[in-house]
């Protein structure tokens, strides 16, 4: 099993139990800020873990809408990723059967956005798209070289992409902007990825569906994350993309909050039997676990998949 928190923390655990592909994975995915004694009174069957982390590599969108013009932009003092941000990943010493997933510094979308502001870069999309596409490289191109040296170290298992693409209703631009802008440097970083022999796996936030064939068959990732029932049921999304993608989590937050651990239970029970003979998925959350699910919850769903689907 995989943690799926997008928070380093010390405490962010999770037993990884069996892994080959994530065309074959079958387990269960979780995470929750919880002390690592109370985590191992509570899961005793707690042997290896994946600990997710991202390297000391300060984000790209340092100060927010630094870029206003092309002035600006020319002038900004970009970061660019070196082996000494990688330290987290170097001197870690990690027990047998454990590997380190790592994540973005805010991904290629997210990093625009912050830089120049989501207003101006629909502006720009029209008035300037030149100007536009010149600070999607410089953002895309730094992110390839991070993915480079991350994926590269031998402790390194797998390697999260997070880039929030759209909202309940659509992506953060169109489709065709998308595919411009976004697309072309994802592929890029999931191209590096797989030549250090790792898998790439996409966490974006939102209603991706007229972006699905593009995560899939033009980019290549292996594995999706996040799912939310209000913009599509994972039971929905395993019928439509399960057989060409794994899919992990997708047990909607919101539902976690509001069940009691029963109904938990036999949702969770009820996603594995569906992907049984099928593979592709890995129970958990649609989302990052928040402090306010309450435990008896968050231990509803881990157990099912630690008892095997029981």
């Amino acid at each position: 099993m995989i943690s799926m928190s997008f928070e380093t923390t010390s405490t962010d655990m999770a037993i990884f139990d069996r892994y080959s592909s994530p065309k074959d994975v079958n387990m269960a995915v979780f995470s929750k800020k919880i002390n690592r004694a109370e985590m191992r009174s509570k899961i005793p069957r707690l042997r290896k873990c994946i600990v997710i982390g991202a390297p000391n590599f300060s984000f790209l969108m340092r100060t927010f809408m630094a870029i206003t013009d092309r002035a600006s932009f020319e002038s900004y003092d970009w970061t660019q990723p070196d082996e000494s941000h990688f330290i987290f990943i170097r001197e870690t010493r990690l027990p047998a059967g454990m590997k380190i997933i790592t994540n973005t510094p805010s991904g290629v979308l997210e990093n625009v956005v912050g830089l120049v502001g989501y207003e101006r870069l629909c502006y720009w999309s029209v008035d300037d798209p030149e100007l536009l596409g010149e600070v999607f490289d410089a953002v895309g191109s730094r992110l390839v070289r991070y993915y480079e040296v991350c994926a590269g170290y031998e402790n390194v298992g797998a390697c999260f992409v997070n880039d929030d693409w759209g909202f309940k209703t659509q992506t953060m631009l169109r489709p065709a902007g998308m595919r411009r802008y976004v697309v072309p440097w994802h592929k890029r970083i999931v191209e590096v990825i797989h030549a250090a022999g790792k898998p790439a796996l996409l966490h974006s936030c939102g209603n991706l569906g007229e972006l699905m064939e593009d995560v899939i068959e033009e980019i290549g990732f292996d594995a999706k994350h996040s799912f939310e029932d209000s913009i599509l049921p994972i039971e929905d999304a395993y019928e439509r993309w399960g057989a060409r993608i794994a899919l992990l989590g997708g047990i909607d937050v919101d539902f976690l909050c509001r069940s009691d651990p029963a109904t938990i239970k036999a949702r969770c029970r009820a996603m594995l039997e569906r992907a049984a003979d099928r593979g592709g998925y890995a129970l958990g959350s649609g989302n990052s676990i928040p402090e306010y699910v309450p435990d008896d919850n968050f231990l509803a769903m881990t157990s099912v998949a630690l008892d095997g689907g029981r």
